[in-house]
């Protein structure tokens, strides 16, 4: 078997597993969010946390919440790594510099994930499993909780009430990534995942080179536990500073498929839930369709890119094989590419800085995008929404008629804050890598100069405004600038967006549902499904395309 057709049968399979799971896990997520039940546990954490689950808030409220949950998560998370040094359990390791402990903080927080660190030479089990891994639980189930609050918007009408966050919060860590990680996790060991809290092991008799010699280091953890929640929450941090390339975290080209399910398996279900939240599958089946056709796409385009290679070296190894696994070829490394960068996973099997020119510059396109193909836990799906809505008042433009989006009105109030939404991730990226570049210091931290020095600082604050965490390889980020910088962009990058969509929510569900006539355009249909692919593909081709023209096309075109 070919590596082209051995990497086609892998997406088919993907596809179909992804298919299986589809309408069961959607339907139960919406059952969970839609359930006024509460399970004991969540009776204590209620109790413990002084909340009341049935009190209804409005989206500012709503938001008080978010952000209030977040802040003294960044400052626990914080001080965990600031003590670090006299815990138990830190295997040795000093505690964390002021710099990179906010930055680890605003990361693992915001569900991006970036480590300027090396993870098994700088964490201890403490701070892996107390710290990070439980982050990788609650700030994927604030990304669900906004998105349903936004969902709730365009289901509810004459009330400004969008559900209690709290409520929203307990519920999607203990009904659905708890139990989905704990299965996962099993599936890893089982396949050779190692999951414990063993110490340090020194290793010794390498190939050195000349000989037989020399020694390295190996520490364990409770890997696979965090491997699961790190793909199936869309977070992407690494136990191990390879991340999924590592074999401890990612031993078989098997879990190496199993991850990029986990990865997409809830962000492509979320669809069912909205279109199930909302009274109709079909408005449901109509944004799958648009992430679907856009991620299909893109796997196709990178497979081009990396297989499609010149010279008798590349031809020998079936492709650009230059910082890849040969336990998973080009085709799994394309997938898994596309894929951790059109969600906010930001794992990697593979490093995208050693992709061709134009592959390299797929994956920065697909976090440019907003990672809404299908996106990361929540915020791909509520990023899908902003842009129908936007897609939607472009329809209206062209026939000269309000627009209207399930039922609601899209007004002056509504695509402002739609167009804010847009355009704050562009303006993070676009200003923060402009200073980096003008300032004499921070382009010291490239390993490469010209086109793909550029890419590298550019690649570096899409991941961290879009809130991906994937990075280029060869910038040294840990550095007080990029430390600093790299985590307001992830601050930013979260949280502001969310202001505009619970805002959004909040004044959609107060309007008074308007009755669909013969003018109203049908959001079901393959032809909407096309206005909102263009749109998305044109404004951000727009918004981005000088960058890109700087960076990875310049290099692409010139190889």
């Amino acid at each position: 078997m070919g590596p082209v057709l051995a990497g086609f049968l892998q997406l088919l399979a993907l596809t179909g597993a992804l298919a299986l799971a589809y309408v069961p896990l959607g339907n139960y997520m919406a059952k969970v969010y839609s359930s006024d039940q509460h399970w004991r546990v969540e009776k204590w954490i209620y109790k413990g946390i002084g909340a009341n689950p049935d009190a209804e808030m409005r989206w500012s409220a709503y938001l008080r919440g978010v952000l209030a949950f977040s802040a003294v998560s960044v400052l626990f998370l914080y001080l965990l790594q600031r003590l670090q040094g006299v815990l138990p359990g830190s295997l040795g390791f000093s505690s964390i510099e002021p710099a990179q402990a906010f930055n680890t903080a605003a990361s693992f927080v915001t569900n991006t994930n970036w480590q300027s660190y090396y993870g098994e030479q700088a964490m201890g089990h403490v701070v892996q499993t107390a710290g990070l891994a439980v982050q990788n639980f609650v700030s994927a189930a604030v990304g669900i909780a906004v998105a349903v609050a936004l969902v709730r918007g365009f289901a509810r009408s004459r009330t400004g009430e969008l559900g209690n966050f709290w409520s929203d919060l307990v519920r999607g860590t203990i009904r659905i990534l708890v139990p989905g990680a704990a299965v996962a996790a099993i599936v890893l060991v089982a396949c050779g995942a190692i999951q414990n809290f063993s110490g340090i092991h020194e290793v010794g008799q390498f190939f050195n080179g000349h000989g037989m010699g020399g020694h390295q280091q190996w520490n364990g953890g409770a890997v696979a536990s965090q491997e699961a929640i790190k793909e199936f929450g869309t977070n992407g941090g690494g136990y191990f500073n390879a991340n999924s390339a590592h074999p401890f975290e990612n031993p078989t080209p098997f879990t190496n498929l199993f991850e990029i399910f986990l990865l997409l398996v809830i962000p492509f279900s979320l669809t069912r839930t909205f279109g199930v939240m909302v009274g109709s599958v079909k408005q449901g089946y109509a944004i799958l369709a648009t992430m679907a056709t856009i991620w299909v796409g893109f796997v196709v385009l990178m497979m081009w890119t990396e297989f499609a290679h010149h010279g008798p070296a590349l031809q020998l190894a079936g492709g650009a094989m230059e910082g890849k696994e040969v336990r998973f070829g080009v085709g799994s490394s394309s997938i898994f590419a596309v894929s951790t960068t059109l969600t906010s996973t930001g794992a990697v099997d593979s490093f995208h800085s050693s992709f061709t020119g134009l592959g390299g510059g797929i994956t920065m396109l697909g976090m440019m995008l907003g990672e809404i193909a299908p996106g990361g836990t929540g915020s791909g799906l509520y990023g899908m929404l902003i842009m129908a809505v936007i897609a939607v008042f472009i329809a209206g433009l062209m026939v000269g008629r309000t627009p209207e989006y399930l039922g609601k009105k899209i007004g002056s109030r509504e695509i402002k804050l739609a167009a804010c939404y847009i355009l704050i991730t562009p303006a993070l990226v676009l200003i923060f890598t402009a200073v980096s570049m003008a300032l004499p210091t921070p382009p010291h931290s490239m390993l490469n100069s010209g086109a793909h020095g550029f890419s590298e600082i550019l690649y570096a604050f899409t991941s961290a405004s879009n809130n991906n965490g994937s990075a280029f390889a060869g910038l040294n980020a840990n550095t007080d600038w990029f430390n600093t910088m790299t985590g307001l962009a992830m601050i930013l990058g979260r949280f502001l967006p969310m202001i505009f969509v619970l805002a959004l929510a909040g004044s959609l569900a107060e309007q008074t549902p308007v009755p669909a006539t013969a003018g109203t355009l049908r959001t079901e249909k393959p032809l909407f499904t096309g206005l909102l692919v263009g749109a998305i593909l044109i404004i951000t081709g727009l918004t981005y395309f000088p960058a890109l023209a700087l960076g990875p096309l310049a290099e692409g075109l010139a190889s």
